[in-house]
């Protein structure tokens, strides 16, 4: 057994201790003797233990009514301050010796291999200066935990920075316990769930906050570091304007299923971002005001500051007030369409500017150590986050488009547009996007579905270029859902490019992608159109849940296989835009075996993904947190461009090809044509009751329904919470049961070692089986399942352990994991906190489902603690 390291386990035995302590300030010693009974019988019900089993079955069983909400909360807290401490844990304070996280190596290991290899310093200066990684922080309902909260999980952790020292006194050590356990008590007494569902501003305004919390802080620094390896490699420094990642968002433009996110939704969230950004701004230049007091200046900036003793202040204050002024017209503007003042800054370039020219005059006056400093800073967070922190995704519905497209056609009397075949479509479009005469004729009155989207594009048009990112057309089929959306942005008075992309979800629209961006490149009203690179959205959580992930993974590659060569052959560059979630279930990876894990040539120096619900806090909710992952991200992309993988032999083609075809037939077989499959589902899994979580502002559901009417999230949600974890798994069962028994293991086994996307692939399946729990599973059953379902889970149950007994043996390993003990030690220990809560939970959704209707009350609320509980021990839930 791998010992976790003990400076993590004192950290969490410190924050449990002091919880403990103030649970029994406000419980007393009875709850908190039971709360312990209860940790220990699951500790050794864990281990085999049939006294332990029974010890925390009785204690359970006995729980009062009234106890059953602080019981929740307070396994629900550990697993909560055991993820902070975990999260500290990865960027503490390093002793002398003691080797640096792998994260904070990576860039620069990479490097020195790219050098090895033969790469010139000035090749890599250029390629490390032209990254254009792009990630987009979505508002996926599954951050459960409130942002008041986060809050304090940072002070937490900030407190945990404060106690990594080794000189400190008792007294010292006292005060920051002291202050943790103000903090926890602080959480203790806040409620964990929000009584309302966020509104799409809400979310937006997390997301800013987000960014200005951690973000805005990390990228100055991991640019520095950049700078510094550059010229240590390549004797050059990182270009001033330089911005090799980026930010968007789709919080407040995502409208697809989501009646909540409408024009005015969209142009309040643009207004807060970019009042967010003038203050952030502010506090820098108020300081860069104080700090740049000096006189010597060059003539270029004199003759703007004018004869004065102190000119870089004359200058900043100009530029001090011209922020003063966007910022207070964005909250102006917020309440009442007001016109921008001439003072407004509207472009990157209106603050970047003056910046710049203080900074080569410091340096051609002798003050360069003055320069890169707090200036540099500044004008490094100019280039990344522009006068907008993030640039704004709209994503709408093919069909919102088809339909409003078919009004407007059968209002002018040419037919429904809706109706027409695919070569009509494309006619139509192409002479209205070349016709000078506006198609809406003035007194045109659209109905409430078609005049919001027609709004949607009218905010788009009237909004900075620079405020924007890309228009994404979610359940594209055809090269006409592209142009449609090019139409009505031009009928709407958009008169600049705008990327225009399509998102490919279901496994027939992947196999079809190449073909239909072929064909769009094919169209010279398109090309002439086509400003920068040909982006195209690849689909990963409803491909699986369409497909299940493994015929869904393969069908991904091959798209993406068959995009390079399109645009190879159009001689256009390709720009794959990755919607990924955090779990395996959603195409979720460790950031940078994902990333080489692409197609040879489909990462070329580009890449643009998704950061989606808790995964954002996870990844980016600390400074350092946020650098060590955007190393990760900045290493991958550069090592995918300039060492890309090997393609695939062909015999490992046709083995996948095989284990796809395997596994969609597996996977449909229960998941559509099994038929007692929906019933089962509902009743076994918590799915209704997620329903009930206010968790983001996005309706569970597209439509009424069974399952394809279901979102992804809470479908893969439904799943974890019960640890059958079946999304991710269900299809491989099959598809490597027939191919070792087809004698392949030996293929399989040489595909792990030589292929990165196969070997990822069955390493996050691997990952997700250890989370996986047959037993937990089968306890939801006996609670809750009506007596005729029961064989039907005892069969998932059979495939999970079939799953697990194939990857074993591809693997070599005797149980899951063995290669890293450590994570499953890590899993043991959430375990111990887990069992309690799903027991706990089982117990409350059969009393939930007995009443006629849910009842706001203690049970109801410790019903949705679990919830929030399980998410947080399992971290990747959506």
């Amino acid at each position: 057994m791998v010992n976790i390291d003990a400076r993590l386990r004192e950290n969490v035995h410190l924050l449990g201790k002091l919880l403990g302590q103030v649970i029994r300030q406000q419980h007393g010693d009875e709850l908190l003797e039971k709360i312990e009974l209860i940790r220990k019988g699951a500790k050794a019900a864990r281990q085999g233990s049939p006294e332990g089993a029974r010890q925390l079955g009785e204690t359970l069983d006995g729980l009062r009514e009234d106890e059953l909400l602080p019981v929740a909360r307070a396994f629900n807290q550990f697993l909560n301050l055991a993820n902070i401490a975990e999260q500290y844990h990865g960027i503490r304070r390093r002793r002398p010796g003691e080797a640096q996280p792998c994260e904070s190596q990576a860039l620069p290991r990479l490097l020195e291999r790219l050098v090895a290899a033969g790469h010139t310093p000035q090749n890599l200066a250029r390629q490390v200066a032209e990254l254009d990684i792009e990630l987009v922080l979505t508002a996926h309902p599954t951050e459960v935990s409130r942002r008041t909260l986060i809050q304090k999980y940072d002070a937490i952790a900030a407190e945990l920075v404060a106690k990594d020292h080794a000189d400190l006194s008792a007294t010292e050590l006292a005060r920051i316990e002291q202050r943790l356990m103000r903090l926890i008590g602080e959480i203790w007494h806040t409620e964990e769930i929000r009584r309302q569902r966020p509104t799409p501003v809400d979310e937006a305004t997390w997301g800013v906050a987000a960014v200005g919390d951690s973000l805005w802080q990390a990228m100055p620094n991991i640019l520095r570091q950049i700078d510094e390896m550059l010229y240590r490699h390549a004797g050059q420094h990182l270009p001033l304007k330089a911005a090799p990642v980026r930010f968007a968002s789709w919080m407040g433009g995502d409208r697809d299923g989501n009646p909540n996110v409408t024009a005015t939704v969209t142009r309040d969230v643009l207004l807060l971002g970019r009042h967010e950004a003038a203050s952030l701004y502010l506090r820098e230049i108020d300081e860069l005001i104080g700090g740049l007091s000096m006189q010597a200046a060059t003539p270029e900036l004199l003759a703007l500051s004018g004869d004065h003793p102190e000119p870089y202040r004359v200058l900043l204050k100009q530029l001090r007030e011209r922020l003063l002024t966007t910022r207070d017209w964005a909250v102006a503007a917020l309440h009442q369409a007001l016109p921008a003042p001439a003072a407004v800054l509207q472009r990157r370039e209106e603050l970047f500017e003056p910046l710049e020219l203080c900074y080569r005059s410091l340096h051609a006056c002798g003050m360069g150590l003055i320069a890169d400093g707090a200036l540099l800073d500044c004008l490094r967070r100019v280039a990344v986050f522009g006068l907008f922190l993030v640039r704004l995704d709209i994503r709408q519905d093919s069909t919102r488009h088809r339909t409003a497209l078919g009004e407007i056609t059968t209002y002018l009397g040419l037919g429904d547009y809706a109706q027409w075949p695919e070569a009509q479509r494309l006619e139509f479009l192409q002479q209205e996007l070349d016709n000078p005469r506006p198609l809406l004729p003035i007194d045109y009155q659209p109905s409430a579905d078609t005049a919001e989207v027609l709004a949607t594009c009218a905010v788009i048009a009237e909004a900075p270029a620079d405020s924007l990112g890309s228009y994404v057309i979610s359940m594209a089929r055809d090269a006409s859902d592209v142009l449609a959306v090019q139409l009505l942005l031009k009928e709407s008075g958009l008169r600049r490019p705008m990327r225009v992309v399509p998102l490919f979800e279901t496994l027939d629209d992947l196999n079809n992608a190449a073909p239909t961006i072929r064909q769009l490149l094919a169209l010279p009203v398109y090309r002439q159109r086509l400003d920068g690179p040909q982006e195209v959205m690849i689909g990963y959580s409803d491909s699986a849940k369409d497909a299940g992930t493994a015929a869904a993974a393969w069908a991904q590659y091959r798209a993406q296989e068959e995009l390079v060569d399109v645009c190879r052959q159009h001689d256009v560059e390709l720009l794959l835009f990755h919607g990924r979630g955090g779990t395996v279930g959603r195409g979720g990876a460790p950031a940078h075996a994902a990333i080489l894990s692409q197609p040879p040539g489909s990462v070329a120096g580009r890449f643009r993904t998704t950061e989606q619900g808790e995964m954002i806090r996870f990844k980016f909710g600390l400074p350092d947190l946020a650098e060590q992952n955007l190393n990760l991200y900045l290493a991958a992309v550069l090592e995918a461009t300039l060492l890309p993988p090997p393609p695939p032999e062909p015999g490992w083609r046709q083995l996948m090809d095989r284990l796809a075809d395997d596994g969609l037939v597996a996977y449909r077989g229960v998941v559509r044509e099994q038929p007692q499959f929906v019933d089962y589902f509902r009743q076994a899994t918590p799915e209704t009751e997620l329903g009930r979580l206010p968790l983001g502002s996005r309706p569970a559901r597209r439509r009424q329904g069974g399952i394809e009417s279901l979102r992804a999230i809470p479908w893969i949600f439904a799943w974890t919470q019960t640890r059958l974890m079946l999304p991710a798994w269900l299809g491989w069962d099959a598809a490597l049961d027939n191919a070792l028994k087809r004698g392949e293991g030996e293929q399989l086994a040489e595909m792990r070692e030589h292929w990165p996307f196969f070997s990822t692939r069955l390493d996050m399946l691997e990952m997700v089986l250890a989370k996986a729990d047959a037993d937990i599973a089968q306890r939801y059953d006996e609670r809750l399942v009506a007596k005729e379902l029961l064989p039907l889970g005892e069969h998932l149950r059979d495939l999970l352990s079939q799953t697990m007994r194939s990857v074993l043996q591809i693997t070599g390993q005797s149980e899951l994991l063995s290669h890293s003990p450590g994570v499953q030690e890590a899993f043991d220990l959430r375990n111990t906190y887990l069992d309690p809560l799903h027991l706990l939970q089982m117990e409350l959704l059969a009393r939930s489902r007995h009443l006629q209707e849910p009842q706001e009350g203690p049970l109801e609320q410790a019903l949705l603690v679990t919830v929030a509980g399980i998410a947080a021990g399992l971290r990747n839930t959506g």
